[in-house]
């Protein structure tokens, strides 16, 4: 995460603060891992993300989803710093091949900040995608029948 904080003003006087998460009548915490769920999610919606997470989470998601009963996390290459009032968000992307990364990265930050900002009231001050690796059509197919033959 970049110098930006990902905190909110409260009056300790009062216990006050300008947003819908601090009121006279009591605080409301909003979890890390909640905002990195919603981030994740948000971002894999978006069309030409592949998949989330550098190569070591993506491997250890893909193991985790042969155990019967467990699935990938959903926040998987997803990093936050979350605030009183505010978040940051870090994102570790693959793309799909032809995907122009620019538009991509527009989309996928833009449909973050909508999640984010409409589920939990907190206001998204950046978020950083740093793009992995590029998926080419095929080479799943390949290394999973592979795999199979061995």
């Amino acid at each position: 995460m970049t110098n930006a904080t990902a905190e909110k003003t409260v009056n300790k006087a009062t216990g006050e603060g300008d947003g819908a998460l601090v009121t006279k009548q009591g605080v409301t915490h909003i979890a890390d891992t909640v905002v990195q769920k919603i981030a994740g999610l948000a971002a894999r919606e978006v069309s030409g993300v592949h998949a989330l997470g550098g190569g070591a989470a993506r491997a250890f998601g893909a193991l985790r989803e042969r155990i019967p009963g467990a699935s990938a996390s959903a926040g998987q290459g997803v990093s936050v710093e979350v605030g009183e009032k505010q978040a940051a968000v870090d994102l570790q992307i693959l793309v799909e091949y032809g995907v122009s990364i620019a538009d991509l990265a527009r989309s996928v930050r833009k449909n973050v900040i909508r999640a984010i900002e409409q589920m939990t009231g907190l206001e998204v001050v950046e978020v950083n995608i740093n793009v992995n690796d590029v998926h080419i059509p095929g080479e799943d197919d390949e290394s999973e029948s592979n795999d199979r033959v061995r």
